[in-house]
């Protein structure tokens, strides 16, 4: 099993490196069958995030093929702030994180069976702007999801959505909600109980899913 942690320029580094400690962790306890690594679309690369310079290496390229998870993070940068002035907003910065070779290989994961796709927060709208998640349940953060709307996609305001082959979750600390379920649903409870044990953090939050009852509006 490989889970491969998505980098581009401007990402967010809290998206990257929790989910990165809380996978690294769950490999050791199942001894190492979970492999986790950082990636780029270009391969192996220094990739500056949108946080003070701060940069991180892609170790290989993205590889579609692999079984697994891809998980693709959000960017840093200014919220407001007019583009045509040279600003790079965050929604500039996926934007563009859209229209790079990430895209072709994000549709040959989506396409291969064996893979999940997983995105935090900013993930899920740059996966919508490629055209991937048209018609799926997904979230990202609180001020992104009229863009997810925008893009066809069905917006939840939840810490985590489970839509099967797709799973997101919403502002940058929810990366460690977000691999503490999936290696729940790789590995079951015990394995994420004891990373939570050893990172004292428990997941916040119902992971939505579109199964069950629909309520009744009160």
């Amino acid at each position: 099993m490989h889970a491969q942690i998505v980098l581009y320029d401007g990402f967010d580094p809290l998206d990257v490196i929790a989910p990165f400690e809380v996978l690294s962790a769950g490999s050791d306890m199942v001894a190492g069958e979970l492999w986790v690594t950082l990636v780029a679309a270009e391969g192996p690369r220094r990739v500056t995030s949108g946080t003070r310079g701060l940069a991180l290496t892609a170790t290989a390229v993205l590889d579609p093929s692999e079984p697994g998870y891809v998980i693709v993070p959000g960017a840093s940068g200014p919220i407001a702030g007019d583009p045509d002035d040279g600003v790079e907003t965050i929604p500039v910065l996926l934007a563009r994180a859209a229209q790079t070779e990430l895209t072709p290989l994000l549709h040959k994961a989506f396409a291969n069976p064996e893979v999940t796709m997983a995105a935090v927060c900013g993930g899920s709208v740059v996966m919508a702007m490629s055209g991937l998640i048209e018609g799926r349940h997904a979230v990202t953060h609180r001020l992104g999801l009229g863009l997810l709307e925008a893009a066809g996609v069905y917006p939840v305001a939840a810490r985590v959505v489970d839509d099967g082959d797709l799973v997101t979750a919403g502002g940058v600390t929810s990366g460690l909600d977000l691999a503490l379920h999936l290696l729940d649903r790789c590995y079951g409870p015990r394995i994420a109980h004891a990373v939570e044990e050893l990172f004292e953090y428990e997941r916040r939050g119902t992971v939505w899913r579109p199964v069950g009852r629909e309520p009744v509006e009160v």
